[in-house]
């Protein structure tokens, strides 16, 4: 049995930070992860992660405390919905549910991968739910529910099998995504309407970015007064969830950021018709980055590798198929159908992010992406109202048709 070595609030925080330069340093230093935008929080956190992995095998397991994780995390999406003034939800509302179409037959597809080559390999087809969008497009929290019911229902022990899935796809999503949609804005010479490079802000005073390398003209005041912002959304958002809870309608599983988004969507489009009040867009940039950073670099460096080792051979194989299909299905379909044009590649690399891990990777890969190559308002947008909120409800019913298929 591991002796388990237990790293306080502050320390992780410190490491979390460390993750980051970490993976500022290596980006610089390796020309091809800078060429294929695979962003810091990934190389920085697969690094520690692998550490991790070796002393578990030494005998000594690292647990971190990151009660601050979630918070970060439902800051990040009040960012999303301080960005979504009226003004560009009606100018792209519809891409939305467009994209919201293209997502839900890749899901189809994805489930039909996984149970296909299940039966194929002589497995059990609901296996193939499993390694298909249960933790795929589900990711860890869509992955252990399922695992209780196929338990309760069906008799299959799938929690260690759904752990290991949705931590091979929150890698292979972070990798691919950056690479995908770089290569679909070399080959067709795609630029950003807003410049690839230059002070944004500056021209563009509301726009948000999501750029470490932009430069963002804040002030002490700007950061207390959009912190407090910030902060009403993510309180406001447990609350909310508790009044719906208590309205017996739980089922739908809305996780909390989902309500800290629409929170930050209210407030903004109240303060811009009422005009009492303008939010600094740029503090919110440098926040909603600063968020999204710490709490992917938190994600990445608690990842239990070893637990991929438990997959079998002909879940890997299955894995990596599925890895294949979503990068094909991102390049040829995704960026297509959704216009082909600069905004359409930055959500082809959203797209293998949630495709195969989670929102927030989704996010990340655009990040990455847009730092480079220029802002996107539309991409961010479009990807984390899908890939929060309306793709779980259709991975839901997706999953309910498949299992109905299989004479479950």
């Amino acid at each position: 049995m591991n002796t388990t070595i237990h790293v306080n609030e502050l320390e992780s925080l410190l490491i979390a930070i460390i993750v980051l330069f970490l993976g500022y340093f290596i980006n610089t230093k390796v020309k091809i992860l800078r060429k294929y935008n695979i962003p810091e929080p990934i190389v920085g956190g697969l690094v520690i992660a692998f550490i991790i992995t070796f002393f578990h095998f030494q005998g000594f397991d690292i647990s971190f405390k990151l009660s601050m994780q979630d918070t970060l995390m439902q800051m990040f999406f009040a960012t999303v919905g301080l960005a979504a003034s009226y003004k560009l939800l009606m100018k792209g509302g519809s891409r939305v549910f467009l994209f919201l179409g293209i997502a839900t037959v890749f899901i189809i597809i994805q489930d039909a991968v996984g149970v296909g080559m299940s039966k194929a390999l002589g497995l059990d087809p609901l296996l193939g739910l499993i390694v298909g969008s249960i933790t795929l497009s589900g990711g860890h929290g869509t992955g252990a529910a399922w695992s209780q019911t196929f338990a309760t229902d069906y008799g299959l022990n799938t929690l260690e099998l759904s752990m290991a899935a949705a931590t091979f796809g929150l890698i292979m999503g972070g990798i691919i995504g950056g690479p995908i949609a770089q290569r679909l804005i070399n080959k067709h010479k795609l630029k950003s309407d807003f410049g690839e490079s230059g002070n944004h802000h500056i021209e563009h005073p509301d726009l948000i970015t999501y750029s470490d390398r932009e430069e963002d003209r804040i002030t002490s005041k700007n950061t207390i007064e959009v912190l407090f912002i910030l902060l009403v959304c993510v309180a406001g958002a447990a609350h909310f969830k508790d009044f719906i809870d208590g309205l017996g309608i739980s089922a739908l599983r809305i996780p909390e950021f989902v309500y800290a988004l629409f929170i930050g969507v209210f407030i903004t489009n109240v303060c811009e018709g009422t005009k009492c009040y303008k939010i600094n867009k740029e503090t919110v940039d440098a926040l909603g980055t600063i968020s999204l950073s710490l709490f992917l670099a938190m994600a990445l460096m608690s990842l239990h590798l070893w637990e991929l080792m438990d997959l079998a051979m002909p879940m890997l194989i299955i894995l990596a198929v599925q890895t294949l299909v979503l990068g094909l299905f991102t390049y040829f379909v995704t960026f297509r159908v959704m216009g082909g044009n600069y905004d359409a590649a930055i959500i082809a690399g959203g797209h293998c992010g949630f495709g195969m891990g989670a929102t927030p990777t989704a996010v990340m890969n655009m990040g990455s992406l847009v730092s480079r190559n220029g802002p996107s308002p539309q991409a961010f947008m479009v990807v984390p109202i899908v890939g929060a909120f309306f793709i779980d409800i259709t991975n839901l019913l997706v999953l309910q048709g498949y299992i109905s298929f299989l004479g479950h």
